[in-house]
């Protein structure tokens, strides 16, 4: 019970601290957007639009104001009650349905014409789909390798897999993604260069993004695998279970590999949320129609709404990673517990 307590007491002051993050990166995003060079109406309807337009267009998008009454309107209308009834007035055309009788507003977007919400809620389930993928070739190919690489320690395997990691993390991924390109679709013709098929379903277009996402982020895990499990294997644990006639393999995959596992899947975790938020690059290389490539869209068009909406989302998935790697470093790690 007192563990249990402990747990609940831990968890809640990592809520606490990681809203507090959230609304500060979420308050310095909103300083910048509001700061950068480049008048949002103006990009939206033109150099030649009459100043009586652009004078009723700052007041539709609440954009006449000082830049302290806009951070407080943003905040009042992020997060309020929903009505009682469906309501489809200006008050909530915006707005999308959070749970408990609670209603999220992000505003509208200048260049899509649309609400934020509803954008997001088209956008996030590409760029959830390319994550999961990627993630999971970074975890099969990076911890393959790297017990591979901690059982032939100081051999020509073990060299030839480290050199191989730090060259792969050393080069920028848009190289690794254009080297793919080139060669599996340009010269071998076996995948699409880039797209996402029919409203993102082409499991054919995903292979190369996945693909990119996952080579760059395995040289990492490779070598963080090795490092963990050559500590681990010399442990007392491990010997103890090789002297009472375990295989090689055996020692290292179910004793070793199980103790060397709380940092890595701890920076499995929080890459996940960092990829759920858009793989900025990746996504604008192969135009993969996700978070990140409208993120860059919006930066480019001074839609100031999207760029709130997109940053607010990454950030809250940072956060629900967070969370997540204390649950999973207790599972993995009882002594944590107490």
């Amino acid at each position: 019970m007192n563990g249990a307590g402990a747990l609940f007491r831990r968890l809640v002051g990592r809520l606490a601290w990681a809203l507090v993050v959230l609304v500060g990166v979420v308050s310095v995003a909103f300083a910048i957007e509001r700061t950068l060079p480049g008048d949002p109406v103006r990009m939206l309807l033109g150099p030649q639009a009459r100043a009586a337009d652009v004078a009723r267009a700052r007041k539709i998008y609440a954009l006449e104001a000082p830049m302290w009454v806009q951070y407080g309107r943003f905040w009042a209308r992020l997060f309020h009650p929903a009505p009682d009834a469906p309501d489809e007035t200006d008050a909530h055309r915006t707005c999308g349905a959070l749970g408990l009788g609670v209603h999220v507003d992000l505003g509208y977007s200048y260049r899509y014409r649309q609400p934020v919400v509803k954008l997001i809620e088209k956008k996030a389930p590409i760029s959830v789909r390319l994550a999961v993928w990627a993630l999971a070739l970074q975890a099969l190919i990076g911890l393959g390798l790297g017990v591979v690489a901690a059982r032939k320690r100081d051999t020509s395997t073990d060299q030839l897999i480290v050199g191989g990691a730090l060259v792969g993390s050393s080069a920028p991924i848009f190289a690794l993604g254009l080297l793919l390109q080139y060669v599996l679709a340009y010269r071998l013709g076996w995948l699409p260069f880039d797209g996402a098929g029919r409203d993102g379903e082409g499991w054919r277009h995903l292979i190369l993004p996945a693909t990119t996402l996952g080579l760059y982020g395995a040289t990492l895990y490779a070598r963080l695998t090795r490092e963990e499990m050559i500590e681990t294997l010399s442990s007392d644990f491990v010997l103890a279970a090789r002297a009472r006639g375990a295989s090689p393999w055996r020692s290292t995959l179910v004793h070793g590999l199980r103790a060397a596992l709380l940092p890595i899947v701890t920076l499995l975790v929080l890459e996940l949320g960092a990829l759920l938020g858009g793989a900025v690059v990746t996504e604008k290389l192969f135009r993969w129609p996700g978070l990140g490539a409208m993120a860059v869209d919006a930066m480019v068009n001074r839609d100031g709404p999207v760029i709130m909406g997109t940053v607010l989302f990454g950030a809250g998935a940072i956060v629900v990673a967070t969370m997540l790697v204390d649950i999973v470093a207790v599972v993995l790690d009882p002594r944590l517990r107490r």
